[in-house]
């Protein structure tokens, strides 16, 4: 049965929950299952705008779609990924996503097509009031709740980032975003254009290449390329000796560590890892052609890493049904596009993958006390909750290793968190920070495009601990998982009033 069927079936949902989680994707799901297994006594709900849980492995169906890291660590720590494969297509991770939702049962607590628009913090009461509005409805409702928990992500479901190319209205064939793809589009024997070399351009590159007459991967600067195998027998290997609970523990740590050590190899030792990055494409592709078209001018992890299982992108390349171009855009012409070099590229298909749009706290309108939010001037207590708001928690993944560790960690810690306030009747908790900290690096430490384009919206981080997004997940299992609730940041009342905030005991 779908999750949409068992929705239609469900009884009216209560007005009040102690919890309230916003968003059914990785995040949310991770956050449901945790409530369920550390809160079994927590009333909850997880609001979800779409007609599917999922987030972005339902959003998204351009060709090949597929994780942009190892599945051992981006599946869940409490439900170990247990195939082959290293790196998994996006209806693999969905169906993985689908049997959580069952196995956990959280069906019923799960509220489709439902889009939060604003969430509104009572200190006189100590509740949040949500009002939620239907797809396709002008009519919206409230909910409220003890304890608000945001995991819808960081960009913005509705569309996708395009540059405004000029003479974009001349071109005669279709042009599409990644995240806008078309039901059954036939590009069979035409010549394509993927406009990027991220992660997305990447994987739709070798995929459309199977079909299209040629794909030209266009793009402004080269991007790192790490290569990976797509599936492995090692956990096989390593049941036969340990049994299956114990090697999907040794190799889920074994990713982590990998990840950990390239990522601090990158930036202590950026030259010979960028020559290490480099030479991937040298062997595949010749000197002359990774000099060319896969050499950025920054340093590894400055921007996040892109991987290319068993090397497709390059295979399709010697075969002669891809090809890169490292140019700039002059315009749009009637048939492709003409670069600043004075070269024409001839399309029938453009396909924009230039990047996300970010959206900060989910897009919601949030107030505390009739004051508006603004989340700039907020700083992240631990990744997990911001400085001066109340009973709010967000999820937000690492940039430069598995989302779903972060997600897990931040899960486990307000699980915790609220089992430390019932034990102590404490009905408030905010962390504040005071005049000894200061203002930090930005929340993702990257320089990628989309990321400078809105990252003066985002909260900050701080100086010093706990104010600190390391983005490590070593250093945060002590800092989230293994550190006490109480310490002199995070202020808690047992009165209904947020002005009579006091320090824990």
């Amino acid at each position: 049965m779908s999750i949409k069927t068992i929705e239609k079936n469900l009884p009216p949902k209560p007005k009040h929950h102690d919890v309230i989680i916003i968003g059914a994707g990785i995040s949310g799901i991770s956050a449901g299952c945790h409530i369920k297994k550390l809160c079994p006594n927590k009333s909850f709900t997880i609001l979800e705008g779409r007609d599917n849980i999922g987030g972005t492995w339902d959003l998204f169906r351009y060709p090949g779609i597929r994780s942009d890291s190892d599945m051992h660590t981006m599946g869940f720590r409490f439900r170990p990924w247990r195939t082959a494969s290293i790196i998994a297509d996006g209806s693999s991770i969905l169906n993985y996503l689908r049997e959580t939702v069952e196995e956990y049962k959280l069906e019923k607590n799960i509220l489709l097509n439902n889009w939060v628009k604003h969430a509104s913090w009572c200190s006189s009461q100590a509740k949040w009031v949500v009002e939620i509005q239907e797809e396709n409805s002008v009519e919206t409702n409230k909910l409220t709740c003890d304890f608000l928990w945001l995991c819808g992500g960081y960009y913005s479901y509705k569309k996708g980032y395009t540059p405004n190319f000029k003479g974009r209205d001349s071109f005669e064939g279709q042009i599409i975003h990644p995240q806008e793809w078309p039901k059954n589009l036939n590009y069979n024997d035409k010549n394509v254009v993927v406009i990027g070399s991220g992660a997305t351009a990447v994987t739709i590159v070798p995929s459309m290449a199977k079909k299209a007459s040629h794909v030209t991967m266009l793009q402004r600067s080269p991007t790192y390329y790490e290569l990976v195998p797509y599936e492995s027998n090692l956990e096989k290997s390593l049941q036969k000796f340990f049994g299956v609970r114990l090697s999907s523990f040794l190799i889920r740590w074994l990713f982590i560590l990998i990840g950990s050590l390239l990522f601090s190899l990158s930036r202590k030792y950026p030259d010979k890892m960028k020559k290490r990055l480099i030479n991937h494409a040298s062997n595949a592709l010749g000197k002359d052609y990774a000099e060319k078209h896969f050499t950025p001018t920054y340093n590894p992890w400055d921007q996040r890493l892109c991987l290319i299982p068993d090397g497709d992108l390059f295979r399709v390349i010697n075969s002669g049904k891809a090809s890169v171009v490292t140019d700039h855009i002059e315009k749009f012409t009637k048939k492709g596009i003409q670069l600043k070099s004075g070269k024409h590229l001839n399309a029938d298909l453009i396909i924009t993958a230039t990047g996300l749009n970010l959206e900060v706290l989910n897009g919601i309108q949030i107030k505390v006390d009739d004051t508006l939010v603004d989340f700039s001037k907020t700083m992240s207590y631990k990744g997990v909750m911001f400085s001066d708001i109340p009973n709010l928690a967000y999820t937000f993944g690492y940039t430069n290793a598995s989302w779903t560790l972060k997600a897990d960690l931040t899960s486990e810690y307000v699980g915790r968190l609220l089992n430390y306030m019932d034990k102590k009747d404490y009905s408030i908790c905010c962390p504040h920070a005071d005049d000894s900290v200061k203002e930090g690096e930005d929340l993702f430490n990257l320089s990628s495009g989309y990321i400078k384009r809105s990252i003066h919206k985002f909260p900050k981080q701080g100086s010093h601990d706990p104010w600190k997004n390391m983005q490590n997940y070593l250093k945060d299992i002590f800092v989230i998982r293994m550190s006490k609730i109480q310490d002199k940041v995070l202020k808690f009342s047992t009165k209904k009033s947020i002005n009579s905030l006091q320090e824990p005991l």
